[in-house]
């Protein structure tokens, strides 16, 4: 079933590779959405799709040594059924 995400990540999640691999891990699992930096050092991110959010997450973890996720927040939102991919923003 599919649902979206609204999640807003802390820690080491800026000048690591981090959206870019975000959106890697989205797009192998057919995932839409958007992610970017937030002026605060944050990082946030839409994602949708047919996921279990907190395994994501985890892999996202595990998939770079120079990524360290300290703390995240999950809010399930509405779908988007317009949107097409997962795509990287820049800053906000």
């Amino acid at each position: 079933m599919k649902k979206r995400y609204y999640v807003i990540f802390e820690g080491r999640v800026q000048n690591v590779g981090f959206r870019w691999t975000v959106q890697q891990i989205a797009q192998s699992l057919g995932c839409t959405g958007w992610i970017r930096n937030l002026d605060n050092g944050n990082v946030d991110m839409q994602i949708q799709g047919d996921i279990d959010i907190h395994s994501f997450i985890q892999r996202i973890q595990k998939n770079s040594r120079w990524i360290r996720i300290d703390d995240y927040s999950i809010m399930e939102i509405g779908v988007d059924e317009r949107e097409r991919r997962f795509q990287v923003s820049g800053y906000f």
